[in-house]
């Protein structure tokens, strides 16, 4: 079991305008702690510091103050490549994540060759199979040889799952994985992830801004706003009892289709539903 924690974790970033250096705080005293076998969803607005959290945690960006720790150990004193091994980025655009000019196949390869170094051919070649029948991409040869441009939305989404996947990670940072994907197609994805998440015993951090999928997906939620967590709990408990007032503006301002089947049926003359 793996146990990635931050602990009063803080991102300040110095800005200049014109003679004088002002700063940003982006995360201020973020605490929280996510185990294999768990999800956590970080909901907020744009600008609450939910993507800022997900550089921090990649090793992107480096915290102005605080600790971040996995298994116990620091960050600085774990070797990138071992680092990356354990912790994979699923990136919100399933568009500009992936290299056109190379095939499924190539992008599948390439974080096996990099992390399991002694495979053969063969048991590459049959670990890139293993991955594609395990995001539902079959047959898995006529997948391999296609490019980008060759796949829907939803399919290229699923090839990022994999290749986060052929690291065998501990830790999934799954970055808004469907807002860009249509309406029709996103539930397949996240029940996509659900399921992996409890075959591979995986920690996952599902960053977006949506309640509703927040809700169906985590175990828990984390409210942000202004850099800080103002509210966190059991998932329900959050969505259904919210304590703190932006929670509660937060879910007034999601969409909901049965307020709005209500009010079609009210202002519609002769309406029968």
């Amino acid at each position: 079991m793996s146990t990635l924690e931050l602990t009063n974790v803080v991102k300040r970033y110095r800005l200049r305008s014109g003679f004088r250096q002002e700063s940003l705080m982006a995360v201020d005293d973020v605490s929280f702690e996510l185990e294999s076998g768990q999800t956590i969803a970080l909901v907020g607005q744009s600008g609450s510091g939910k993507s800022t959290i997900a550089k921090l945690i990649l090793r992107l960006e480096r915290p102005t103050r605080g600790r971040i720790r996995l298994d116990g150990v620091e960050l600085p004193q774990i070797k990138l490549k071992q680092y990356r091994r354990q912790v994979q980025m699923v990136f919100q655009d399933p568009f500009g994540s992936l290299n056109p000019y190379h095939t499924v196949a190539h992008h599948l390869e390439r974080p096996l060759r990099i992390h399991f170094p002694d495979q053969s051919p063969v048991q590459r070649r049959q670990e890139l199979c293993s991955l594609l029948e395990r995001v539902r991409l079959t047959p898995v040869e006529d997948f391999a040889r296609r490019h980008p441009h060759e796949l829907s939305g939803g399919q290229r989404q699923r090839v990022a799952i994999a290749r986060a996947l052929a690291p065998q990670p501990r830790v999934l940072i799954a970055d808004e994985p469907v807002s860009m994907l249509d309406v029709s197609i996103r539930l397949g994805v996240l029940n996509l992830l659900a399921q992996l998440q409890r075959e591979e015993n995986l920690g996952v951090l599902y960053i977006t801004h949506d309640l509703a999928t927040a809700r169906h997906f985590s175990d828990q939620i984390m409210v942000m706003h202004q850099g800080r967590v103002v509210e966190r709990g059991q998932s329900d408990d959050v969505i259904l009892r919210p304590q703190a007032d932006y929670t509660r503006r937060l879910a007034a301002a999601a969409p909901n289709p049965e307020r709005r089947l209500a009010q079609v049926v009210r202002t519609t003359p002769g309406r029968d539903l």
